[in-house]
């Protein structure tokens, strides 16, 4: 029976179990062998990443044409309107090409534990949090939608894949997924 691990990443933490620059990597939370992960979540994003040592299981939950959704929660600088809430719903243009339709809408501030390091702060500036949930992964995708509208993401938590959440897990704790 394939193995699936839910695990919070914190920030900084590569995406994988070794790293040649010796930056901290999967290894230092999940001592678990023969599993991998099922996509990826940059150095600078937080959140849910599952784990996997079933290569068909791995394949489903990563590839885009699977369109599983996965739910961000962003907090970006400024206070986006509707116009933009809408442009970024319909996708917005990166690399030449639309991003896919997208679910956005604004939130209130989530419960989450502080970042560390924080997020810069400018008193002048008030920040937003907003939800998107995307059935595609493009390199860095949520911060360059973000930015292509106008509004910087300054800390990015990926909540959700598909049914699999964050709930009940502190940054760094892992569980095994039992269904």
């Amino acid at each position: 029976m394939a193995r699936l691990i839910l695990f919070n990443k914190p920030y900084g933490v590569l995406t994988q179990f070794t790293d040649t620059n010796g930056r901290e990597t999967l290894a230092s939370y999940v001592p678990i062998p023969g599993v991998y992960p099922a996509g990826r979540l940059d150095r600078d994003s937080e959140g849910l990443v599952l784990l996997t040592d079933d290569g068909r299981l791995q394949q489903r939950l990563s590839d885009p044409q699977h369109k599983m959704p996965k739910t961000y929660w962003v907090q970006v600088e400024g206070v986006p309107d509707d116009v933009t809430l809408e442009r970024l719903r319909r996708g917005v243009p990166l690399d030449g090409r639309l991003t896919r339709p997208a679910k956005v809408r604004a939130i209130s501030e989530p419960r989450l534990r502080p970042r560390d390091p924080p997020i810069r702060f400018r008193k002048s500036i008030p920040t937003t949090w907003l939800e998107i949930i995307l059935t595609e992964g493009r390199n860095r995708q949520v911060r360059r939608m973000t930015a292509a509208v106008g509004y910087p993401t300054l800390r990015l938590v990926r909540y959700a894949i598909g049914q699999y959440t964050l709930e009940g897990l502190a940054p760094g704790e892992w569980r095994e997924d039992g269904t």
